[in-house]
């Protein structure tokens, strides 16, 4: 089961341009939407180029991306697969609370944030962030501040699956440790 929840405001007056991320229009196919935020959990994660072309706006001079893949090796051990699991109506709720603070840390216009449920073979992307901004610093630092953040605080779950007899571990990250934020 999979939501794409996307916030929506009304498009900005020309006196009041100081906070892009609040209010900003996107073109959808055959509607006008306003929106702010692309927010997916799911086992159907939308693409890169979909992400791109949500946060792309005339405005923006910067558009910076993460995307984080599945390597194919952990301590000496092939790695096959990731598998995610996620409970998807909390996890969408903390994506879009890290959109919210990325907006009040850094003048951001859009954001999009998708996460894959279910099996990443190796070289598969498993979570994409893509923001957008007038200048390229702000989308930099908004990236890097949202997959630290997301990993430290949105309940979705790692198991990273070995090749031949080694198994597989449920993996924490380095971002929390014993219920505590680390970064």
């Amino acid at each position: 089961m999979s939501t794409t929840t996307t916030d929506t405001a009304t498009a900005p007056s020309t006196a009041d341009t100081k906070d892009a991320c609040s209010e900003t229009t996107m073109t959808a196919t055959t509607t006008q939407s306003l929106s702010k935020f692309l927010i997916k959990v799911s086992e159907d994660m939308p693409t890169l180029d979909e992400c791109y072309k949500f946060c792309n706006d005339p405005s923006c001079g910067a558009i910076s991306t993460f995307i984080g893949t599945t390597r194919d090796n952990f301590n000496n051990k092939e790695v096959i697969r990731l598998s995610y699991e996620g409970y998807v109506p909390m996890a969408e709720k903390e994506l879009r609370k890290l959109c919210e603070k990325a907006c009040s840390l850094y003048d951001l216009t859009r954001v999009a944030m998708v996460h894959k449920l279910g099996d990443c073979p190796v070289g598969e992307g498993s979570v994409i962030i893509v923001c957008s901004s007038p200048h390229r610093r702000d989308s930099l630092d908004a990236v890097s501040f949202l997959i630290d953040a997301l990993k430290a605080t949105v309940p979705i779950w790692k198991r990273e699956v070995y090749a031949g007899d080694e198994g597989s571990v449920w993996k924490e990250n380095v971002e929390w440790r014993e219920g505590k934020a680390m970064r």
